[in-house]
């Protein structure tokens, strides 16, 4: 894929998620299957998970090959209750979202293609090209389009 291919992409899948989201009735963000998180946890993960990926872009896009990428224990943030994914309003993690994804965005459109091959080190998956961090963060949201429908679906 090209770097334009790319950005609309990423531009799709967040456009997705954000409709997703706008639709999602506040009496059902609690909904949830047996195995899954809720709407309202989703969406406060995906607000962690975006402040992670714009960090690592800008890592990789910065510094020298070989960075290192620090990965994180999502489900360990989505258990603290600090944190609050099961009970704190969605507004700021919307906001959040939304903003690290435009700017990531703007990032994405100044690559070139053989940026595309510049890579870290992940520290639990290995070797974290920018193309890897682009296909990765371009199906994130989408993933979790089809956890949160079928949380509210009531389906496994």
């Amino acid at each position: 894929m090209s770097i334009k291919e790319i950005a609309a992409a990423y531009r799709q899948s967040t456009e997705a998620f954000e409709k997703l989201v706008a639709g999602i009735p506040s009496d059902q963000l609690d909904t949830k299957h047996p195995e899954g998180w809720s709407a309202r946890q989703v969406i406060h993960h995906m607000s962690d998970s975006e402040a992670q990926s714009y960090a690592r872009i800008r890592r990789l896009i910065a510094e020298p090959e070989g960075t290192s990428i620090q990965g994180y224990d999502e489900n360990a943030w989505g258990d603290s209750a600090v944190l609050g994914y099961a009970t704190l309003p969605i507004d700021f993690s919307v906001k959040v979202f939304s903003a690290v994804r435009a700017s990531s965005l703007i990032m994405i459109e100044r690559l070139t293609d053989a940026d595309l091959s510049k890579s870290g080190l992940h520290s639990e998956s290995g070797p974290f090209s920018i193309e890897k961090w682009c296909r990765a963060y371009t199906a994130h949201p989408l993933d979790h389009i089809g956890q949160i429908e079928k949380a509210l679906r009531g389906e496994n």
